[in-house]
């Protein structure tokens, strides 16, 4: 069969790979792109589902919902696509139970959970220490990072061993990694949890709904609308679903994609899959083998992410914001949940089941799933919980052409003697998805960002008339790197370190005076005296940015 001949083949028909398209069109309508997706939907990491809901039927995300005021590119998509956005609910009391399933269940109101004097203090000092290392980071280039060797040889694990002083405190990063990744701080390269923390900005941008942050909105009717939107642009016709790509050939003139039923020639081939599923595609030549190993050992988060919808929100009418944290255990799947409440106000949670416990339960039948499930709303909201309209999930480990979510991590070693593969074309193929973004990696915008800059290197390569002078000059320094950022100033950071051991000092006397209904309270006020000290100490480098 003869091959069709296009200009440009982008590899799937996710936000990275349709912003691709979309940003080829808009600077040259004349192209002929063509996209590829082996699914039968675009979107890729986002899906937008109707559920039974209060009101009859309501949309809402199984896949990535989230979107921030400081991730400019995707905010910059939603602008241009007259989309709206709408903020996280988070007011109220949020639930703690950390601890194992005897320790007492908690509320909290400030972004610090209610924890002891002590580990608030080991908090401080440990995010203090992070904060400070992520503000050395070179997003473009780790190996620049100070240390880099002996920060990518450890395990985020071991780091935290090291550093942190309480089994608290150990607890709690734990889970903040199966949250924000999906893995098991074991299993990914301590450099490489800096180097995502500061392309967000810092540590609590990742874990945070507060402005700036990673959950500060949503978006109205759903996430996926958005590549669905930019297919419309690029137009439908020249989006092929159920085109899953096999092989991918090419030589001094030509590049060759395949599927199991066609092939199609091109001058530039944008791989945007992630990059466990581009290591599957047979390339000929052969991928340097930088790349080659680079892409097998970078395992990917496991998620099952799950909406349950209610007749009415009685979480807030009982002065909770919705938001759980908890530590998994044989009863409790769930390591964190929303308020998921439509802008149609029908009434719904949304919530996690991350890393080890999505492995485990992930092997168990669903019905029994949803059963823990709701059994541990009922255990930190009350009885209504038990009271639902409809139960839905993910599991995206099982989702075809994923294989997990919400992002591939480096594990140690990868990415100081690796790193430059994940960006660096190969002839005719240049790489984007969210994992290749220096700007909220593995978030939409960091897919955005990644989809941008592989079309303008593909734009720069073959049509450089389409570009401006400065960005032409752009693109002929975008392997070098931008300045390492300096450290935050000691004076500053003096004052807030300060500020926090004034609190703990404070607090170690009323523990002494203890005695009295008077110096209960100077210990409840001095408690929140410290957590206010010690966000203020996590949120300094973010301000600075």
């Amino acid at each position: 069969m003869t091959a069709e001949v296009w200009d440009v083949v982008v590899v799937g028909a996710g936000l990275s790979g349709l912003s691709a398209a979309h940003l080829l069109k808009k600077r040259n309508d004349k192209l002929r792109i063509l996209i590829l997706e082996g699914k039968d939907r675009v979107g890729g990491r986002t899906v937008t589902k109707e559920l039974p809901a209060s009101d009859g039927v309501d949309r809402w995300d199984l896949g990535g919902q989230w979107v921030g005021s400081t991730q400019t590119h995707i905010m910059e998509v939603i602008q241009e696509l007259g989309l709206e956005i709408y903020p996280q609910y988070n007011i109220g009391k949020k639930v703690h139970h950390m601890g194992g399933p005897d320790a007492k269940v908690r509320t909290y109101s400030t972004s610090i959970p209610a924890l002891s004097p002590v580990v608030l203090m080991d908090l401080s000092q440990f995010l203090w220490k992070i904060d400070r290392l992520c503000a050395t980071v070179c997003t473009q280039d780790p190996s620049r990072t100070p240390n880099a060797v002996e920060l990518d040889s450890m395990t985020f694990h071991s780091y935290i061993e090291q550093h942190a002083w309480t089994r608290e405190l150990k607890e709690e990063m734990q889970l903040s990694s199966r949250a924000v990744f999906g893995i098991e701080p074991s299993q990914m390269s301590f450099l490489f949890f800096l180097v995502y923390s500061a392309a967000a900005g810092g540590v609590l941008a990742l874990l945070e709904s507060t402005p700036g942050s990673a959950q500060e909105f949503k978006v109205k009717g759903g996430t996926q609308q958005l590549s669905e939107c930019l297919a419309e642009r690029v137009g439908w016709e020249n989006v092929r679903l159920g085109s899953a790509v096999t092989a991918i050939w090419q030589d001094a003139e030509w590049a060759t994609v395949k599927t199991d039923t066609r092939s199609f020639l091109c001058r530039a081939v944008i791989v945007t899959c992630p990059p466990h599923l581009a290591a599957k595609i047979h390339y000929k030549p052969s991928l340097p083998h930088q790349r080659e190993f680079l892409t097998q050992n970078m395992p990917v988060g496991h998620m099952i992410k799950f909406i349950i919808t209610y007749q009415t929100a009685f979480w807030r009418e009982k002065g909770l914001s919705g938001e759980i944290v908890a530590q998994p255990s044989g009863d409790c799947p769930l390591s964190v949940t929303f308020d998921a409440t439509s802008p149609g106000r029908n009434a719904a949670l949304v919530g996690f089941i991350a890393g080890l416990q999505a492995s485990e339960w992930s092997c168990r039948e669903a019905g029994e799933r949803m059963a823990a499930v709701v059994a541990s709303l009922v255990k930190y909201l009350g009885p209504e919980a038990a009271s639902f309209i409809h139960y839905e999930e993910k599991d995206w480990a099982k989702e075809e052409y994923n294989g997990g979510c919400p992002v591939n991590v480096m594990a140690p070693g990868l990415l100081t003697y690796y790193h430059p593969s994940l960006r660096r074309p190969c002839g005719r193929i240049h790489w984007a998805g969210t994992e290749t973004a220096t700007q909220w990696c593995g978030y939409m915008s960091g897919a955005v960002q990644a989809g941008q800059r592989a079309a303008m290197e593909v734009l720069a390569e073959l049509w450089p008339s389409t570009l401006t002078q400065e960005e032409q000059e752009a693109q002929r320094h975008s392997q070098g790197l931008k300045t390492t950022p300096s450290p935050p100033s000691s004076s500053s950071m003096f004052s807030v370190r300060r500020a926090v051991l004034i609190a703990a000092l404070t607090m170690a006397t009323a523990l002494v005076l203890s005695r009295s209904e008077h110096h209960r309270k100077w210990i409840t006020q001095s408690q929140d005296l410290l957590r206010r000290c010690v966000l203020a100490t996590a949120k300094y480098n973010i301000f600075q940015k």
